[in-house]
């Protein structure tokens, strides 16, 4: 890969779920992995979870300090919703899944979650950098206010490349969750290591020694990006990304 000069694709890294209780012993070793590299990834926090799911450990009473150190270091802080719970079945602008935390409810309830979750980051001395939905849902509402609350990347879509909107939203696209090698564009690598094994870990190393020369930092593709505007390419990508999507999921499905 580092040998072919026609391969421009860049890749930025994403780790949701972030939360006192997640998987902390795979954790450590993904952290020493990003460390070593010099890889500056988005980490998506949540502020209050309250989902089941995501106790996988003890909690681990210095989770927020551990934050701040991630946040010094570089790392791109999200806002991975407000607690993690899962109230609607809408599957809101992006269309993914069918399950919210936030799209389908009133402004009102919205802005409620928002502000206590930032509130939350407030009171830990923690910047979010950017918005990243749990289940990748969420609404106008919810783009309306983040808007309103200075929350100006959104880490969603399945564009080709990085664009502004009509608010002067930067939206980052994300459309894998996997590593893979391609000619162009700018791809969101999303990861969940809370059910990772050794052997994801051994192929996360892997991947990252293979790749790193093509991998970038949230705030280099707001720099590089932070002019461009949608078009009929970005629409027209998006739409094949997620029909992809979904046609894999329904063979899957079918397969079990």
């Amino acid at each position: 890969m580092e040998s072919d000069r026609r391969v421009t694709a860049k890749y930025l890294l994403r780790f949701d779920d972030l939360c006192p209780t997640m998987n902390w012993d795979v954790w450590s070793e993904v952290e020493l992995i990003l460390y070593d590299t010099g890889v500056k990834p988005i980490l998506a926090v949540v502020p209050d979870n309250q989902d089941e799911a995501l106790r996988c450990s003890e909690p681990n009473s210095h989770f927020w300090e551990h934050v701040r150190q991630w946040q010094r270091a570089g790392a791109a802080i999200g806002l991975h919703g407000f607690e993690h719970r899962y109230v609607t079945r809408d599957s809101g602008i992006i269309g993914l899944n069918e399950r919210s935390e936030f799209a389908g409810l009133p402004l009102a309830e919205q802005k409620r979650k928002l502000t206590a979750a930032l509130e939350i980051f407030r009171r830990e001395q923690i910047t979010p950098s950017v918005w990243v939905a749990p289940a990748h849902s969420f609404d106008e509402n919810t783009v309306t206010l983040l808007a309103a609350l200075r929350i100006n990347v959104i880490s969603d879509g399945f564009f080709l490349f990085p664009h502004v909107d009509h608010l002067g939203l930067m939206w980052i696209p994300q459309q894998l969750w996997r590593f893979r090698m391609l000619p162009f564009g700018v791809w969101t690598v999303c990861f969940h290591h809370n059910s990772w094994t050794k052997k994801d870990v051994l192929r996360f190393r892997e991947d990252l020694h293979r790749y790193k020369h093509s991998i970038v930092s949230l705030a280099q593709m707001m720099q590089a990006y932070g002019e461009r505007h949608s078009g009929f390419l970005d629409s027209v990508v998006a739409r094949s990304i997620l029909s992809s999507i979904r046609i894999k999921r329904r063979f899957l499905h079918q397969s079990r």
